[in-house]
């Protein structure tokens, strides 16, 4: 049986973090990706996870490159690639900055690797995937958000602590923009098939909520720096369920038309919104539909807008992209 080819394009914390999940659970072999800048970067970090390959006991073969044509061919093309937000930089700078590279990026994985599915985990994550979507012409279902894996990750833990249980017993759902304004929905989450809200109040299950929504920025205040592990982790979920064609229903950034009643009969006019769907080995197989309640459509709606909004920064910034 052949072997997945997974690149990761940005050998940073996250890229770096990507690589060392994938090989640790053997999904395929691997190319670490970055600007010639930093080949030697990128090349560093795949020889030493590479050299951890006879203690963990993984076959994976890991390269470093600065060469797009070492992704050629690629099955799933995870792209870490931006710069994070710092001091003074305004939402719109950042956006510029980073809508640049993607872009460039985009263009490189379609030359490459036109059959791909690509998987987009750079910030502002919403902006970014539509702008992987116009700057590839992939369609839409071989063009994925990663948000929703890690922000159920965080809701799960912070349910776990607060109940004193282990996080596997915990199911949840999460949907919207990846952000302060997503949506984690309560009534859809359970320990071990029990309903969360009689195993807390109310009030405690808003304070699990709300740190769920913020606990990007509560890293960033701990450490001083984005969060890697956790983002990592719920990034290599997704392309192990696209690599084993496992058919698993995992939340991401997929492309709405219809679905949810984000672009109701407009064809080509949807955005990535993070939703349930399946993702299997030609990458987002289908949205999976919930019915909300008044107050969660509400709330769903807002985060949907702030998503549009941020693409219209986009579609003014690069008409091109429009």
């Amino acid at each position: 049986m052949r072997r997945a080819k997974i690149s990761i394009i940005g050998a940073g914390n996250v890229g770096s973090t990507c690589a060392h999940w994938a090989a640790a659970k053997e999904l395929g072999d691997i190319v670490l990706l970055d600007i010639p800048d930093r080949a030697g970067v990128a090349k560093g970090k795949a020889l030493d996870l590479a050299c951890c390959g006879p203690i963990e006991e993984f076959d994976s073969k890991v390269i470093g490159t600065s060469d797009y044509a070492d992704t050629a061919g690629s099955d799933v093309v995870v792209v870490t690639a931006g710069i994070p937000r710092k001091p003074g930089m305004s939402r719109d700078d950042l956006i510029a900055t980073n809508v640049k590279i993607v872009k460039d990026v985009a263009e490189q994985v379609a030359r490459h690797s036109p059959n791909a599915v690509m998987i987009v985990v750079s910030n502002p994550l919403d902006a970014m995937v539509y702008t992987a979507w116009k700057a590839s012409k992939f369609p839409t279902n071989r063009i994925l958000g990663q948000a929703g894996c890690l922000d159920v990750a965080r809701f799960r833990t912070f349910i776990a602590l607060e109940l004193g249980c282990s996080v596997e017993d915990i199911q949840a759902l999460l949907l919207g923009g990846h952000g302060d304004d997503m949506v984690p929905l309560a009534r859809f989450t359970s320990v071990h098939g029990i309903p969360l809200d009689m195993l807390l109040s109310q009030s405690k299950i808003d304070a699990c909520t709300q740190r769920a929504k913020v606990g990007g920025g509560e890293i960033v205040q701990l450490m001083g720096t984005s969060a890697y592990f956790a983002p990592a982790s719920g990034t290599i979920q997704m392309v192990e369920a696209i690599v084993k064609d496992k058919k698993r229903i995992l939340p991401c950034a997929a492309y709405c038309e219809d679905a949810f009643g984000v672009a109701p009969g407009r064809t080509g006019a949807g955005y990535f919104i993070g939703v349930p769907c399946v993702l299997g080995s030609s990458g987002m197989e289908r949205v999976v539909e919930i019915k909300f309640n008044d107050g969660e459509r509400k709330l769903f709606d807002e985060s949907v807008q702030h998503v549009k909004d941020l693409v219209d920064v986009v579609r003014k910034t690069f008409p091109e992209l429009a």
